[in-house]
């Protein structure tokens, strides 16, 4: 099922430019992320995604100008494009056959030891500092 995402309520400003869009068709959103940022005379204002789900659609460009209710993007709900990514990274995995493991290493009969850095010397309180 799809929703449009309109502009919320953003004072008494009418027509304010659209100067970045964040998200582009097919990306998968959660709840309240940036979807587009708005520049009006006195603010840069992010409008943030009422809802998570899937990007179905933009309908405004950079450099459009909009008003409270303007709708700005299309999106699929949130159940399905959970569903969706889900069903197919299963079966990718079910499909693709495992590595080998690399077989362990054992560092110390390769003459690959090394030493730690040292320590930085702990400095002593200033009460118990010599003076000179």
């Amino acid at each position: 099922m799809t929703h449009d995402v309109k502009v919320p309520d953003i004072g008494d400003f009418k027509n304010v430019p659209v100067i970045e869009i964040l998200v582009k068709p097919g990306d998968v959103i959660k709840a309240d992320d940036t979807l587009i940022t708005l520049e009006s005379d006195k603010a840069t204002l992010d409008v943030p995604a009422p809802r998570g789900g899937t990007v179905a659609a933009i309908k405004v460009n950079v450099g459009d100008k909009v008003s409270e209710g303007t709708v700005i993007v299309t999106m699929a709900d949130e159940a399905g494009a959970q569903a969706a990514p889900a069903t197919t990274a299963g079966a990718a995995a079910a499909t693709a056959p495992a590595a080998p493991a690399p077989p362990p290493i054992c560092v110390a009969s390769r003459g690959l030891h090394r030493r730690a850095p040292p320590r930085p010397a702990a400095r002593a309180p200033a009460s118990r500092r010599l003076r000179r």
